[in-house]
């Protein structure tokens, strides 16, 4: 390659300029350029038909944390000589035309392992390569290379986090050399550039500045709260997974680190380098599965098994999830969705959700576990979605490991642990103060009912100006019974994936949906005969 020759940065997720070898790499030997985003219509189009504000594939906060984290990484390109050009349309067709218009001998990427991008860069790394192109497209969004621990492990991916932490072993450092300027951006030619659209500007109109996440975007917010973070010594040697309070929602007790990882904002190698500075200094500290650091594991753990698994993404067809017959209740789905359940600890976390684009992992466990094998016996496939489009830090690999844990279809089988949509939240919040800021409905309700409003007398209902089935709804399901019906369901399909050696089809599923319910039609029936009996012992 000739000395001099102009270079093509593509960034998509990696959105920074610290610890980033592709672009270290785009900048060796190039006299120009190109730091280049192509805005995906599918990801940024407004959608009327979506269930809330956004896209076919993301909701607005998600949308508007991405514009956020773009418009900084320009400013913080501008301060090196360069700046970020903004193109629309389809990527590969986009970066296809950019590369011969520009003349480009070199084409720099982060290595993406979800399958959406996993098939665009092989459409693009084709074309480049037969144009004689040279492409670079390091693992840098993980602490290791999935690939190389599946390698590692015989071809497949390991099962368990324990396994995964002793193949991975210590992962490289971060680069330690700072970046002090970028060559020149060359010259345009026909590609039409623009400018980081605003989220009106992409067809969001009429959205008032109230309605989004208080978590703002980009690489400088990310460097800030890591600083920050990493000043509570203490807090973050003493950090237990487990712990922590989900309801906490002015001052969250967690590092809201999560969407700057999902948009590679923030490296997770230079994350993982900073608390072991901070461990350096400190006595003791908490160890992995439960420290800050087994976090940053966990997350290349589900990486590396969703990367080795096909269609992790689904029931169907994936070797790890258990085939379970979920029932389809699109009303029970929608009053989970819209947080009119009649459960007002569940309800607050999905307000939250649908406000912030965020809640703390005890919340998210607690709602994914009402929906699935908790209470609502509802395909966790149904969940991911909504959560895939509405959480800041949605991120592919994580999500669907989180909900095949979830629902104890994969990672984790003991189905009897439930949270209780009652219970769990009082815990932590025995006043409901979570409650009362994101359900205002309630705000005046005592707080021995907070948890349960319909067991309120009427006049107190009267009094808190809430009256339950009309201001605020009647629980979907009665928890004691809708509990010991989930049990006995997940006990029936966990007996029948042993039988059949998880070789379990859509007719066995089938079956045993219809033996489910006859069971179930006949248990309703036996009720009126049991409490009739009762009357007459009583």
């Amino acid at each position: 390659m000739a000395s001099g020759s102009p270079s093509l940065m593509w960034f998509r997720k990696g959105l920074r300029i610290h610890d980033n070898p592709a672009l270290e790499f785009a900048c060796k030997g190039s006299n120009r350029l190109y730091p280049v985003f192509v805005i995906d219509p599918h990801y940024m189009e407004p959608d009327p038909n979506a269930f809330s504000t956004g896209s076919s594939r993301a909701g607005l906060n998600r949308i508007k944390f991405l514009l956020e984290s773009l418009v900084d990484l320009d400013l913080n390109l501008k301060k090196l000589g360069s700046r970020l050009l903004v193109l629309k349309g389809e990527p590969g067709r986009v970066l296809i035309h950019c590369l011969k218009e520009w003349n480009i001998r070199k084409l720099c990427f982060e290595y993406d392992t979800e399958p959406y991008y996993q098939a665009l860069d092989t459409t693009v790394k084709d074309y480049a390569v037969s144009a004689g192109v040279e492409v670079f497209s390091p693992v840098s969004h993980t602490l290791f290379n999935p690939a190389d621990i599946i390698q590692k492990n015989g071809g497949k991916p390991p099962l368990s986090y324990q396994s995964f932490v002793k193949l991975a072993g210590e992962p490289l450092p971060p680069l330690s050399n700072k970046v002090s300027s970028l060559p020149p951006v060359g010259h345009l030619g026909s590609c039409e550039i623009s400018e980081v659209p605003t989220v009106k500007e992409l067809g969001y109109e009429n959205v008032e500045q109230g309605q989004f996440s208080p978590f703002k975007g980009g690489e400088s917010e990310a460097l800030k709260r890591l600083t920050e973070c990493m000043e509570k010594k203490e807090w973050v040697a003493n950090f237990e997974k487990p712990k922590g309070n989900p309801s906490a929602f002015l001052t969250p007790e967690t590092t809201v680190l999560s969407p700057y990882l999902k948009f590679g904002c923030l490296s997770s190698r230079y994350f993982y380098n900073q608390i072991q500075e901070v461990y350096k200094t400190m006595p003791k500290h908490t160890s992995p599965p439960v420290s800050l650091v087994g976090q940053l594991l966990w997350r290349d753990f589900f990486y590396t098994v969703a990367f080795g698994t096909p269609n992790f993404d689904r029931m169907k067809g994936n070797r790890i999830c258990k085939q379970i017959p979920w029932q389809d209740d699109e009303k029970l789905l929608e009053a989970w969705r819209e947080g009119r359940t009649g459960f007002p600890w569940i309800d607050a976390i999905m307000t939250q959700l649908h406000k912030w684009g965020w809640m703390h992992h005890l919340a998210r466990h607690s709602v994914a576990c009402f929906l699935t094998r908790g209470d609502l016996f509802i395909h966790w496939e149904k969940g991911r979605d909504v959560f895939e489009r509405l959480l800041i830090d949605s991120d592919w690999a994580i999500n669907n490991g989180n909900w095949l844990w979830l629902s104890c279809s994969s990672f984790f089988y003991q189905y009897n642990r439930i949270y209780s949509p009652i219970s769990f939240g009082k815990k932590y919040d025995p006043k409901g103060d979570f409650i009362r800021h994101f359900l205002p409905v309630l705000k005046d309700m005592p707080k021995e009912y907070i948890y349960e409003p319909w067991t309120a007398p009427l006049s107190v209902q009267t009094k808190a100006n809430c009256i339950i089935g009309k201001d605020y709804p009647m629980p979907v399901v009665s928890h004691d019974s809708a509990i010991k019906e989930c049990r006995r369901k997940m006990g029936e399909a966990y007996a029948l994936n042993k039988e059949l050696n998880g070789l379990v089809s859509e007719e066995d599923l089938k079956n045993l949906r219809r033996k489910l319910d006859k069971d179930q039609e006949q248990e309703e029936a036996a009720k009126p005969k049991k409490r009739f009996r009762q009357q007459l012992i009583g």
